[in-house]
């Protein structure tokens, strides 16, 4: 075992100790959980002082809508009442906050899609034609502010392969399958196999990829769990298992994967013209957006990011679900908002929220757990897909980034005025309770009253 603040200048390769405990095997570095009970973790440069647990965000994406007639919080904490499209959050209702009537200025009045879409997360005004403009999003403004603190800066996850091409309205569509932007041209580059996410996150590479990361660590994981307290010995007992388990689903993924290149080779395909199952990707998409959440949780309770994007389906998504009763595509069940097939889409979209922040929420960290430390982002560019209309869009927040942010209530901005309902002072709001503070984001220079 040893921690990254034993190491040198540069050999974590920032340059800079991040007070993190690793296993390390023959090709494979595993960061730990926080343990109390490990010197290295809990000290602080204040004698006697324990350093505060890191503070994280995720944004998880939903394109073309909700169902707008379900989707409804009243109330606050144990009594909030909830729509059916935010029922599977009833477990966390003292932890989350639903907002309405937050808007994104810059995705009204410039036609349908992608002019609605790539701007979700920067409040920018973006460009027509071949030339990609708009602006940096939040999560990658955190990145910059904060990722010299982990290994990643960032993780930038998708369930859908991004598409090319120009929309009729003339807007790229990489607006419409991006939600990260590194810049005002450029969008993160988007993992969309689990594999390949898992294999970064661990440091797994080369051929010792297919040797499971616990048979490499094994004796050290044992030797460690020697001697931590208890409290500890269970909390690395539950993470070894979180990982073993993620692995042993990975496997088959990394293999389908290998056959996918293989075919799109002799078929003289790019890998990303492939079509779901033939590009590797896994055929159920259930499997797929869980084990993205899962990756997203160990990368948090690890302390390898505390940044992440979800891109769970992308606008003018092509994503069908036979498991929900649900003939149509995404794209066209949301030109039939209201209708009921159309609210179990929202309702199974909620629910992997839901999943990410109760797994956060198992996570013990200082007096809490890491959920408490979080906060987890779930919104859409579209308020209606059958009307096409962004004048207000969904947002749910979970989590209370170590208690700087009061949860449990319903906010409605709806009749604030457009100056204070601006999603961009929403993000100001966040990033100052990150300790990134910022003159002004997107089209905001104020925070979000009342938030």
């Amino acid at each position: 075992m040893k921690s990254t603040s034993d190491q040198g200048p540069g050999e974590n390769g920032r340059g800079r100790a991040s007070r993190r405990t690793f296993l390390r095997g023959v090709g494979v570095t595993m960061a730990l959980p926080w343990l109390e009970s490990v010197p290295a973790l809990g000290a602080s440069s204040v004698a006697g002082a324990v350093a505060p647990c890191p503070k994280r965000f995720a944004a998880l994406f939903m394109g073309c809508g909700v169902n707008p007639t379900q989707w409804w919080a009243k109330g606050s904490g144990a009594e909030m009442e909830l729509g059916r499209c935010l029922e599977p959050l009833a477990p966390l209702k003292a932890k989350i906050n639903v907002i309405n009537g937050l808007f994104n200025k810059q995705a009204t009045g410039v036609g349908i899609h992608p002019g609605q879409t790539g701007n979700i997360l920067s409040g920018a005004a973006l460009q027509k034609g071949a030339e990609l403009k708009g602006g940096i999003s939040v999560d990658q403004m955190l990145a910059r502010h904060l990722g010299e603190a982990t290994v990643q800066p960032s993780m930038v996850l998708g369930c859908e392969q991004p598409i090319t091409g120009y929309h009729e309205t003339n807007f790229s569509m990489a607006y419409s399958s991006h939600i990260s932007w590194q810049s005002a041209t450029s969008p993160v580059p988007m993992e969309v196999y689990p594999s390949l996410a898992f294999d970064s996150l661990f440091d797994n590479r080369g051929s010792r990829r297919n040797q499971s990361v616990l048979d490499r660590v094994r004796d050290e994981a044992s030797g460690l769990s020697r001697r931590v307290s208890a409290a500890d010995r269970a909390k690395l007992d539950e993470y070894l298992t979180s990982v073993r388990e993620v692995e042993r689903r990975v496997v088959p993924m990394r293999v389908e994967k290998d056959q996918a290149e293989g075919r799109a080779s002799d078929q003289g395909k790019p890998l990303v013209a492939m079509t779901r199952p033939d590009n590797g990707l896994p055929e159920d998409i259930r499997e797929h957006m869980r084990l993205m959440c899962d990756l997203i949780a160990l990368g948090f309770q690890t302390d390898k990011t505390r940044i992440a994007t979800l891109l769970l389906c992308r606008d003018i998504s092509g994503l069908f679900y036979p498991f929900l009763d649900v003939r149509a595509a995404h794209h066209g069940a949301s030109h039939d908002d209201k209708s009921e097939a159309y609210e179990r889409v929202t309702r199974y979209y909620v629910s992997q929220l839901a999943y990410l922040a109760s797994r956060l929420d198992a996570m013990p960290e200082g007096e809490g757990t890491v959920l408490d430390n979080t906060c987890l982002l779930f919104t859409n560019s579209l308020w209606s897909g059958t009307k096409h209309d962004a004048s207000k869009v969904p947002v749910v927040l979970a989590g209370g980034l170590g208690g700087s942010l009061a949860t449990g209530r319903t906010l409605d901005y709806a009749d604030k005025g457009d100056d204070n309902r601006k999603l961009c002072s929403m993000y100001l709001s966040i990033m100052d309770r990150m300790d990134v503070k910022l003159d002004r984001f997107g089209d905001a220079d104020a925070r979000l009253a009342g938030f």
